[in-house]
């Protein structure tokens, strides 16, 4: 070995390091044995995928009814929807106060799928208490999608409403709706 290949070694080695466990990737630690000389190939880094979740609405026709192509939900992005916080706390207290016949419950017609709507009317028949809202925890999974979850105190007795909201024609929508 020359003195310029020998200099080139000590000046640049190249040494594997143990990776961690469950790591299978080889890391190089130049700081480990000097001379030592290994011809490893390119780290590697996965390609992510190009794709993007996103939101298809949910549809506003029932099963077995012909859906006009013009009036269907149109996915809006976070930016031209209303803040999310508000519109769930606005939304949690509107059906709590339909439940106790303080609020007539056209006025969440608007922020409702049919299929919520008729299952929102019928609980205000069977429900005459208003409970108390405890807590509201909103998630997030992609843009577009707000998944809520309410705890509410009826009397000695903790229930829980799950939503489900979906940001379509520049306001969120509600898609689901059940009391736990």
């Amino acid at each position: 070995m020359s003195t310029n290949q020998l200099s080139a070694t000590v000046s640049a080695p190249r040494v594997i390091k143990f990776p961690r466990p469950g790591n299978l990737e080889a890391c190089i630690d130049v700081r480990i044995a000097p001379t030592l000389q290994l011809h490893l190939p390119e780290p590697h880094t996965p390609q992510l995928p190009s794709h993007k979740l996103y939101l298809v609405p949910t549809p506003q026709h029932l099963e077995g009814e012909q859906a006009d192509v013009d009036y269907l939900p149109k996915p809006s992005p976070l930016s031209e929807l209303p803040p999310l916080q508000e519109t769930v706390s606005r939304y949690v207290l509107g059906v709590v106060e339909i439940w106790g016949g303080r609020r007539q419950p056209m006025q969440l017609a608007r922020l409702s799928h049919r299929i919520v709507y008729a299952k929102i009317l019928a609980l205000a028949g069977n429900q005459r208490e208003i409970p108390k809202i405890r807590r509201v925890y909103i998630q997030e999974p992609i843009e577009g999608v707000a998944e809520t979850t309410v705890t509410l105190r009826f009397k000695d007795r903790v229930r829980s409403l799950v939503l489900r909201f979906e940001g379509v024609d520049k306001r969120w929508l509600c898609t689901e709706f059940a009391l736990l």
